[in-house]
């Protein structure tokens, strides 16, 4: 289709800003991204969406612009919902480089425009799968009753020949066939996911290959419509890098039982058709989770700044019927905290923990999204905080609470994140026990937070702990007479204390540090500003003054504990 007719859809609520004289140009497929740059995920011919998260100031426009025009793309469509109006700058980089700009008025979904894009480039392509998409298209607008990735699925078995399944970057079933034989077996789930986080992040071409006994399955990366990446891992800069970790833990992925290595590249184009209609589900579900992260924000807010118990009581009741409807009273909660950490210290961010979190707490035994993803989670600074509602528990801190479990949370998921972050990244988690009322809510925070730093000190690329795990040291700490605290600490800490004091070593601080980073020597001498090897100096100067050893967990836990009662 041409970018003209773009502009004779007045539902599309497309405002033309430059680019007159290019309004001939033919557009193949439509991307959605705030990635600052997104060149991986483009191919060339796309209409790229952009709600403009990834501009920060006036300079950042000049760059994306030039990535967008040299990855051959056909316009680009700015959403004015964040700003209220698209930048001066960006319409200024957009004409210097000849790319035609659209607003986008804030009304009108992204969905919609992608939607209305893929319908059109599909119904102008011989072939196939034109036929499927169409069908599945007519049967989408009836509601999520009617339509669903389930549906295209079962299309593409019917149509096509091809079975295939859309699954969570954890491996969770999201959709499939339902006449087609059986589902696919967890571990094939969990490894197809792990290879597809593999691949992903080294910048492999997709679709990605994996053979699994006697079957060839090829991965399509569902990204809101993005094509198939061509960058190759040696061509990857540090910010193409961080984008990466920015999305590759919330992707879906289609699942298709075929070597798609022996398609036409018409087919492979087509396929990236039935991707795009797979992400707008993938975005009508996300964006069904913004009221509960909403609500999750607020109470975190009011927790963290010491708010009454009144006022987040209140807000918790508002939030039960949300997460629970139809429950008479407000339920217990617990809370759960996440971080996702990278081995060299980079990219650390709430908001890639957030969406993980809500991926590992939904329920796959629950039938359709709105009953299996019934959570809140915000994020703060590094790490994320879910609140999740527990219809009814028998008491608080006996161990015998129905609510959840440490180790059971990570046992579907633990295979395919770990296999998937190997030499990479980690992500640890922390559970609290359940609470039944707003007094409560903090002390279950903290909790959760304590939990979290006990995982962060085992090894392993995932790992979670429980409050039970806390028992016998954070949650006595303010039961432990003064005179036993002051020996513990003094053990531990004077001789360092006399040693910074004698030679201005910092060995205290530097202690602090290297817990605080969870023995991460890169990240720690990156905040310390050091060279890693001053710090393994440090660390064992620290060791040899006091007898402990800082890779032994039980050893982390008590210097974390004297620091904590100092």
């Amino acid at each position: 289709m041409r970018l003209r007719a773009l502009l004779d859809t007045d539902a599309l609520g497309l405002r033309l800003l430059g680019g007159e004289d290019e309004l001939d140009r033919s557009v193949r497929g439509v991307m959605t991204t705030d990635l600052r740059d997104p060149s991986r995920y483009l191919s060339g011919g796309e209409l790229v969406l952009t709600g403009l998260a990834w501009r920060r100031d006036t300079a950042d426009s000049e760059p994306f612009v030039r990535i967008l025009v040299q990855a051959g793309v056909a316009a680009l469509a700015a959403g004015e919902a964040e700003l209220g109006s698209v930048p001066d700058d960006l319409v200024a980089a957009c004409a210097r480089h000849r790319l035609p700009l659209f607003a986008v008025h804030e009304s009108v979904a992204f969905a919609t425009i992608t939607e209305h894009v893929v319908r059109q480039v599909s119904g102008e392509r011989a072939g196939d799968l034109a036929a499927v998409v169409d069908r599945h298209r007519r049967m989408m607008t009836s509601g999520p009753a009617g339509g669903g990735p389930d549906v295209v699925l079962d299309l593409l078995g019917s149509d096509l020949d091809l079975r295939a399944w859309v699954l969570s970057p954890t491996g969770r079933p999201v959709a499939g066939p339902k006449d087609s034989g059986p589902a696919l077996p967890a571990e094939v789930c969990a490894r197809l996911a792990a290879e597809h986080l593999a691949a992903t992040r080294a910048g492999r071409r997709a679709p990605h290959r994996v053979t699994l006994g006697t079957t060839t399955y090829s991965l399509f990366p569902v990204r809101g419509g993005g094509p198939r990446p061509a960058v190759a891992t040696a061509g990857r800069t540090p910010a193409t890098l961080r984008d990466v970790r920015a999305s590759v833990l919330s992707d879906w992925l289609l699942v298709v039982s075929a070597d798609a290595g022996e398609w036409p590249e018409e087919r492979l184009d087509l396929l990236q058709g039935v991707t795009q209609l797979i992400a707008v589900e993938r975005d009508r579900r996300d964006a069904a989770r913004t009221v509960r992260r909403r609500l999750a924000q607020e109470v975190l807010e009011l927790v963290q700044t010491g708010a009454a118990p009144a006022e987040i009581a209140a807000r918790l009741r508002v939030a039960a019927p949300v997460l629970l409807p139809g429950l008479g009273a407000a339920p217990h909660w617990q809370v759960v905290v996440a971080r996702v950490e990278w081995d060299d210290g980079e990219g650390e961010d709430g908001q890639v923990a957030q969406r993980l979190l809500e991926e590992i707490l939904v329920d796959p035994q629950a039938s359709g999204p709105e009953h299996s993803d019934r959570i809140a989670v915000a994020h703060t600074g590094d790490e994320a905080v879910a609140l999740v509602p527990l219809p009814a528990v028998s008491a608080e801190h006996d161990g015998s609470e129905t609510g959840i479990l440490a180790d059971a949370l990570l046992t579907a998921v633990r295979d395919p994140l770990a296999a998937g972050l190997d030499g990479d990244g980690r992500v640890t988690l922390g559970v609290s026990a359940a609470v039944h009322s707003a007094e409560g809510l903090r002390g279950a925070l903290e909790e959760a937070r304590h939990a979290r730093r006990v995982a962060a000190a085992r090894p392993g690329r995932v790992c979670a702990a429980g409050h039970q795990e806390l028992a016998s040291h954070v949650l006595l700490l303010p039961f432990v007479p003064d005179d036993v605290r002051r020996a513990f600490t003094a053990r531990l800490l004077d001789p360092l204390r006399d040693y910074d004091r004698r030679h201005r070593a910092e060995l205290i601080p530097t202690l602090e540090a290297f817990l605080d980073c969870d023995g991460s020597w890169t990240r720690c001498a990156t905040r310390l500003h050091l060279h890693v090897n001053t710090l393994r100096y440090r660390v064992g100067r620290i060791e040899q003054l006091t007898g402990r050893d800082l890779s032994r967990l039980e050893d982390k836990l008590d210097f974390f504990l004297a620091l904590r009662m100092s």
